[in-house]
């Protein structure tokens, strides 16, 4: 499957229809990547595909030994989630080809809602997470779970688009709006973000001792692949 320039490759077949997709590309800071990692790890996910590009940077994340492509899709039928999971800060210029392909997967798995979050740097304690929905029965699912509904604001990057192109397409996609103070690792706003968007997926679900105990090594994993991706970006997006 591909969307422009984007490639998803899937290892197995499985049946996620009427679930859920989590856009785990990371935004400012490290918190969404690292909720991701969390969930991903507490709730039993499997390998189920990889997303790639020949205008990705050429990464590869070294795991126990092990090569892995810096994105990757991990999946759990029983609980019907999937997650696109990412070490990858990408250009701006990818965000909308990125967006896509998260839909038209959406589509072909016949997702009923996707999970996205944005960050907000702040320093205030005690900021109230918020949501924001791109069909009236995504706005009822923040309600539900308890976040306030941002009224009036703007939602950049992947976020965005998805918003955008699910209030036409009549997808629901919800996107978490929380605070970090954008250094990693924040163990503060990665747990809040992971227990946000166990709310809004039935069963899944955080290990928040184990998420601060690996919220050190996952953001220095990412922080290498970015700093990695940087050296490549100048002769790339030339």
């Amino acid at each position: 499957m591909t969307s422009s320039e984007i490639t998803i490759k899937e290892f197995k077949e499985f049946n996620l229809e009427g679930g859920y997709l989590i856009d785990g590309f990371p935004s400012v800071g490290f918190s969404s990547a690292i909720a991701t990692e969390s969930m991903i790890n507490t709730s039993q996910f499997e390998l189920g595909g990889i997303i790639d590009s020949k205008i990705f940077p050429p990464i590869s994340v070294i795991k126990e030994g092990k090569p892995n492509y810096p994105s990757r899709i991990f999946i759990n039928e029983n609980l019907k989630v999937g997650i696109f999971s990412s070490y990858l800060n990408l250009d701006q210029s990818l965000h909308r080809q990125v967006s896509e392909s998260m839909l038209e997967w959406s589509k072909k798995h016949k997702i009923k809602l996707i999970v996205s979050s944005i960050a907000v740097k702040s320093e205030k304690e005690n900021s109230q997470m918020m949501g924001v929905g791109s069909t009236d029965s995504a706005r009822e699912k923040i309600k539900e779970a308890g976040l306030k509904v941002l009224d009036h604001g703007t939602i950049p990057g992947i976020p965005g688009v998805l918003l955008n192109e699910g209030s036409i397409k009549d997808q629901d996609v919800i996107v978490i709006i929380f605070n970090t103070t954008g250094e990693g690792p924040d163990f503060k706003s990665s747990a809040e973000l992971c227990l946000a968007m166990s709310k809004l997926i039935p069963g899944a679900s955080c290990d928040i001792p184990s998420l601060q105990k690996e919220a050190q090594k996952a953001e220095a994993v990412i922080k290498e692949t970015q700093e990695e991706s940087t050296h490549l970006k100048d002769s790339m997006y030339r």
